[in-house]
C-alpha cells in the first residue's frame, strides 16, 4: 500500500513536469516546478517509510516501477495534452488525494503517519494552485470555458475511480482496515469527495457530466451510480496494461536510465568513472 502511494507520487510528478512546459506564464511555470519537486519529495518520504517494514529497499521499489511491475493510481496512467488539464490534476485529483491522505494521518503504521503530516501540508497548497488555475480559466473567454468543460467531461469518470473499486470488489480493504492502515472505505471516501467537490465545480461554472449518473438525496448529499463507471478499463489500468500505462512507464524507464551515471558516481569512491566527460 505504501509502495503504491510512493509510486503514485513519482508518476504524478511527471504530469506536473509536463504542465511546467505548457504553463502560460513564468509564475505558473515556477509553481508547477515547485509542485513537481514536492511530489518527488513525497515519494522519497514514502519509500523510506516503506523500507522500515524490511520487505524491499527503495532501489528495488524504483526498479519495479521502471520495469512495469510497480502499480500506481489510475489517473496517472493517462497522458496530458493541454494546460486545460492542469486543474483536473491539481484541483480535482489532488483534492481527491487529500480526502484519502487526511485519513492516513491516523494510520496504524507510525512512519507512514509521520510522512503524511508533511505531505498533507504541501498537498493543500497544490489544491489551492489548481483551484486558482480553474478560477482563472473559467473567468476568461467562453472558448476557454468550453475547453475546460470538455476536459472535465473526459476526466470526471477517472477522478471518481481514483478511490479504487467498490467495497465488494476491493481485494485489500478488509486486511488494511483490520490492521488499522485504512480508516474509511473506498466508497465512503468517494462519497465524501462528491459532497465536497460537486458544489465547488458548480461554483466555477462547470456542469456535472451525465455519465456516470450522480444521485442527489433528500439530505443534499450525492452518490455515484457505480455501474456507470468503466471498471473494465480500470482493471486494465490496474494491471499496467492500458495504452497510457505503457507510455507513462516507458517514460519512467527512460528517466531512470538517463541518470544511472549519477547513481554510479555516488556509489563509486573514485568520483564517478562512469560519468559523462565534459567537452573540451
Amino acid at each position: 500500500m505504501i509502495q503504491f502511494h510512493a509510486n503514485s507520487e513519482v508518476m504524478g510528478g511527471y504530469l506536473d513536469r509536463a504542465f511546467t512546459r505548457m504553463a502560460p506564464s513564468l509564475d505558473r511555470k515556477l509553481a508547477c516546478t515547485a509542485k513537481t519537486q514536492d511530489e518527488i519529495g513525497h515519494a522519497q518520504l514514502l519509500y523510506r517509510a516503506a523500507e522500515t517494514l524490511g520487505v524491499k529497499t527503495r532501489d528495488q521499489m524504483l526498479d519495479e516501477l521502471a520495469n512495469g511491475e510497480g502499480k500506481f493510481l489510475n489517473c496517472f496512467h493517462y497522458p496530458v495534452d493541454s494546460w486545460y488539464e492542469a486543474p483536473m490534476i491539481d484541483f480535482f485529483v489532488d483534492g481527491a488525494a487529500m480526502r484519502r491522505q487526511a485519513t492516513l494521518k491516523q494510520t496504524s503504521w507510525e512512519p507512514y503517519a509521520h510522512a503524511m503530516d508533511k505531505i498533507c501540508f504541501e498537498e493543500g497548497f497544490h489544491v489551492k494552485q489548481g483551484e486558482d488555475i480553474l478560477r482563472e480559466l473559467m473567468g476568461s473567454s467562453k472558448a476557454n470555458q468550453e475547453r475546460v468543460q470538455s476536459v472535465f467531461d473526459e476526466w470526471w469518470p477517472r477522478i471518481l475511480q481514483f478511490f479504487g473499486p467498490t467495497n465488494d470488489q476491493s481485494t485489500h480493504h478488509d486486511f488494511a482496515s483490520r490492521v488499522g492502515l485504512k480508516t474509511m472505505t473506498n466508497d465512503e471516501l468517494r462519497n465524501a469527495f462528491l459532497n465536497a467537490y460537486i458544489p465547488k465545480a458548480r461554483k466555477y461554472g462547470l456542469e456535472i457530466p451525465d455519465t456516470p449518473r450522480i444521485e442527489e438525496h433528500d439530505d443534499g448529499t450525492w452518490t455515484v451510480v457505480e455501474d456507470d463507471l468503466d471498471w473494465d478499463e480500470f482493471w486494465t489500468i490496474a494491471k499496467n496494461d492500458y495504452e497510457g500505462s505503457h507510455e507513462q512507464i516507458g517514460t519512467r524507464t527512460q528517466r531512470q536510465e538517463a541518470v544511472e551515471w549519477v547513481r554510479n558516481a555516488i556509489d563509486t569512491p573514485s568520483g564517478g568513472a562512469n560519468a559523462p566527460q565534459a567537452a573540451d
